[in-house]
């Protein structure tokens, strides 16, 4: 799991790239893409170097497991999220991350609502990262079957491909 947000700048430590993803209740999308860019992140060498984690604008689930669906399907693509728990978007989230990635419009909207103006540039959609799929949005598959948490991780993963890449760039760029 990862650390809790702290008041301390990006910039205090340039060598750490934070990163945060951001869905409704924190239990199905975002903990998916934070267990999946995880492991990517570990496996491209870089697991010192970028931290990641999730919330949801929604206080709904705080400190729930993610959605037993969610674990499962992860699972079957070698991705454990079994250790992450829920909790909610906090202001501070902006001070504290590099890159807070939005799972659709309606949570990009919620979360400008919270970002302080200064940060604004910070905040995006994690469908800005999609390498292969025209989705423009993470849909939500908690009231939806097996097909719904298969698509979400298809994209993650798709997702996961682009913002490493970017991540690594963002690392060169800063030493």
């Amino acid at each position: 799991m990862s650390p809790e947000p702290t008041s301390s700048s990006p910039a205090a430590d340039a060598a750490v790239f934070r990163v945060l993803f951001v869905c409704m209740g924190n239990i199905c999308r975002s903990p998916t893409a934070h267990g999946v860019f995880e492991t990517r992140v570990r496996q491209a060498g870089l697991g010192h170097r970028v931290q990641v984690d999730s919330a949801g604008t929604h206080g709904y689930h705080v400190g729930a497991p993610a959605d037993e669906r969610s674990q499962q399907h992860a699972l079957r693509r070698g991705y454990d999220l079994s250790g992450q728990r829920a909790r909610q978007l906090v202001a501070p989230d902006f001070e504290h991350f590099d890159l807070v990635l939005a799972m659709d419009w309606d949570n990009l909207a919620l979360a400008e609502q919270l970002c302080p103006p200064r940060h604004r540039r910070k905040l995006r959609r994690f469908a800005e990262f999609f390498q292969r799929s025209d989705h423009t949005v993470v849909p939500d598959p908690y009231a939806g079957g097996p097909a719904g948490f298969e698509l979400v991780l298809d994209l993650v993963e798709d997702g996961s491909e682009g913002l490493l890449r970017h991540v690594q760039r963002m690392l060169a760029a800063t030493g």
